[in-house]
């Protein structure tokens, strides 16, 4: 593969899916709290009981309620272990006796097998569509929990967030991992909008946001009285209450609390939500198009209205070697652009969360063009 000249580099190189680019303004916000002096008492390395840090995860409580326009009576709860350790605490705390997954891709098809691995619940409803394409909710009998990735990670498909028309009975639990705080939402449309902070919030992983509705927090206490046997560590009415006190029920790792409320704090002084969202159409729509001109390039994903804004994907004629083309950009300080592993395909993967500058897109589209004029 041809050298890359200098000057078509991106300024900042960071265009993985997670974990995403840190601005430097989180990595000062950081470094502040870390400070002593002055009689001031660093943030980091305190107890997580006390009032300095719950005022840190009360602001981050207060921005996203604020960032993402929550109905009248929604809460921010959070927990650790993450997205993935989310499964299990809804599985335990929000679904009665059988769910409908949306499956399209690795992280929705886990989440179907938490459920359909767990002994006390029935065997799960499953819609799947291949990867690249999106499998939608559709009411059915017998089910109390739909469950749809906004937008699928590892294929760069972006499912709808609407609530499966004739079971108002049921809970939408739509996992938001990648999509959060980068695409527009309706959170009347869901009962459960969770997330990881790694993506479009810029922060580290190990850590849980759950953005819910009244009728989720009323499940979830149901389930508990019931006696059924819960985890502590899992258990989802220990994290509603521990929530409102500002805290969680173990100690959490404070930077990544320090990182995300920076972003939210920086989306909403930049415009909020509607401003990310236009943001990461621009970053999204230039990668779409520079794919259907260029005669070797494909969108993975076809249906217009079902591509990513967030993580884009595109396939690569067989005479293209995407791998090197990865591997070239690498060597250049441009990294973590290829497919998710198990996808086995020609093909880059090209986050473009909100921290992600447009103007980084297309030096980074720049150079690309730069590899395949030059094999």
């Amino acid at each position: 593969m041809s050298a890359l000249p200098a000057h078509l580099l991106p300024t900042d190189g960071r265009f993985g899916a997670g974990p995403s680019k840190v601005r430097p303004e989180q990595v000062a916000a950081l470094a502040r709290l870390a400070e002593v002096g002055d009689g001031r008492t660093p943030l980091l390395g305190t107890s997580h009981r006390q009032q300095p840090v719950r005022s840190l995860v009360g602001s981050v409580r207060r921005g996203l309620l604020d960032l993402f326009d929550a109905p009248d009576g929604y809460e921010v709860v959070l927990g650790n272990g993450g997205s993935t350790a989310f499964w299990d605490v809804a599985t335990f705390g929000l679904l009665e006796q059988k769910a409908q997954h949306c499956v399209f891709g690795e992280f929705s098809a886990k989440f179907a097998e938490v459920t359909r691995s767990a002994p006390f619940v029935q065997d799960p409803s499953v819609r799947e569509a291949a990867p690249g394409s999106v499998a939608l909710p559709e009411p059915e009998e017998g089910v109390d929990l739909y469950a749809w990735p906004h937008n699928e990670t590892s294929t760069g498909a972006m499912a709808p967030v609407r609530r499966p028309k004739g079971d108002p009975g049921s809970l939408v639990v739509v996992d938001a991992t990648s999509a959060a705080g980068g695409v527009a939402v309706d959170l009347a449309e869901t009962d459960v909008y969770y997330f990881a902070p790694q993506k479009c919030f810029a922060s580290d992983g190990g850590l849980w946001l759950a953005l819910m509705s009244p009728t989720a927090i009323e499940r979830a206490v149901d389930l508990k009285d019931s006696g059924t046997w819960i985890p502590a560590s899992l258990d989802l009415v220990t994290a509603i209450e521990q929530s409102r006190q500002d805290q969680t029920y173990n100690t959490p790792a404070l930077a990544t609390l320090v990182m995300l409320d920076e972003q939210v704090r920086w989306i909403l002084d930049n415009g909020g939500l509607a401003w990310a969202d236009a943001r990461t159409r621009e970053s999204s729509g230039l990668v779409y198009d520079w794919a259907e001109d260029r005669a070797e390039a494909t969108p993975f994903v076809r249906e217009v209205e079902h591509r990513s804004q967030v993580v884009t994907t595109v396939d690569f004629a067989d005479d293209v070697d995407a791998a090197a083309m990865a591997a070239t950009l690498r060597e250049h300080g441009v990294v973590d652009v290829e497919p998710y592993r198990k996808l086995g395909r020609n093909q880059l993967r090209i986050a473009t969360f909100p921290a992600i500058e447009p103007d980084d897109v297309r030096a980074l589209l720049a150079c690309l063009d730069h590899l395949l004029d030059h094999r």
